[in-house]
Formats: C-alpha cells, sequence, structure tokens
C-alpha cells in the first residue's frame, strides 16, 4: 500500500492537530533551543515523528499556517520538498488561506523547528485532522506506547505538555506507517466527529 505524502482527514475546520514525518539522513547531535538548557541531544539517522497541534480557525495558529511554517527553513535555506504540494494541496480543499508561507520568514521556537531547520532532515510525510478539538496529547501518548518508537528524550516537542513526548524515532517499516495512517483515520475520524 502506498502512504500517501499528505493526508487531511476531515473538511471544516481551519485548526487541527497534525502528525509529521521527518526523515533524518545522518546521524546528529542537536541542541534544541533552550530545552534542558540546551543539552545536545543525540539524534540517529532514521524516520522521526512529531505530533502538534494548531487550534486556531485563522491567523499563524491555524493548521494550514503552522504546516507549511514547518516545511519551511530559516534564512536563505530552502523548504522542505514536500511545502509546495501542501500549499497547492490545502488550497484545493480550503485549508488556510490563499498564501499560507511565513510572512516574515521562519525564526526558530519550537523544540521540533531546530529539527526541521537541518537540511539532513526531510519532512516525508504529513497527516492533518482539521478538528478543533484537542488531540494532540492523546495521539501522542498512542504513538509514544507503541513499541515501534522511542523516546529519544523525554518531554521532547511537548512543550505544552511536559508528562508527554511529541518528537519519538520510529524504528518501524513502511508498513508501520501504513497502519498508522489507517488508525489515525478511523480513531480520530470517529474521536474528532468529524465527517
Amino acid at each position: 500500500m502506498e502512504i500517501p505524502s499528505i493526508c487531511i482527514v476531515g473538511n471544516d475546520s481551519q485548526a487541527g492537530t497534525y502528525v509529521l514525518r521527518v526523515r533524518l539522513k545522518e546521524n546528529t547531535t542537536l541542541q534544541f533551543g533552550r530545552f534542558k538548557k540546551g543539552k545536545r541531544i543525540a539524534l540517529p539517522a532514521g524516520d522521526y515523528t512529531y505530533v502538534g497541534s494548531a487550534l486556531s480557525e485563522k491567523g499563524s495558529t491555524s493548521l494550514a499556517r503552522r504546516l507549511v511554517r514547518h516545511a519551511t527553513r530559516s534564512g536563505d535555506k530552502p523548504p522542505h520538498a514536500i511545502r509546495e504540494k501542501m500549499v497547492h494541496q490545502f488550497a484545493e480543499c480550503g485549508l488556510g488561506p490563499r498564501d499560507p508561507l511565513p510572512k516574515n520568514g521562519k525564526k526558530l521556537f519550537w523544540n521540533v523547528d531546530f529539527l526541521l531547520d537541518l537540511q539532513s532532515a526531510e519532512i516525508v510525510s504529513i497527516i492533518a485532522i482539521r478538528s478543533p478539538e484537542r488531540l494532540e496529547e492523546t495521539l501522542a501518548v498512542l504513538l509514544e506506547h507503541d513499541a515501534d518508537t522511542q523516546i529519544i528524550e523525554k518531554g521532547l516537542g511537548a512543550n505544552d505538555a511536559p508528562r508527554n513526548t511529541h518528537l519519538l524515532k520510529v524504528n518501524g517499516d513502511e508498513a508501520w506507517w501504513a497502519s498508522s495512517v489507517n488508525n489515525i483515520q478511523e480513531n480520530f475520524l470517529n474521536q474528532a466527529n468529524i465527517y
């Protein structure tokens, strides 16, 4: 089964929760801003998953703008390859404004920004759940307790939910990713009351 690079669940809300699949091409040691007082964290090459949310119906914290921001790098660095497809697909389904690109470039702020700014890290796919309901913590716990995910550093990527970890190493194969997409679509379609 081929996994779509962009999977959008639901069709009304401009807010939502999302899962990124990020591929890190080489072993890296990275400081995630001020996370754990600037501790350098070893990240082995491979796939990672990040769970986030953007719960505003408009503005910079709406779902489309947040996802496009993630696919943008700081300064003159090229964006993630998926960004152009995101902008096009979001416009087709009415997700976000006509131009969801960051207005003033990108400043690194969230833990995940530091990973996504690396040229050796690439967003491979996204799952976007269009719903104003707070699903981030539930989804993160589900992934955190999956046998094929690994906590690299407790609390990483979970500024809003300090008991959780939202950036996880994934040891599963393509079948795991396909199964995850299906599980998220089925479980969260019902939980979020999306039609």
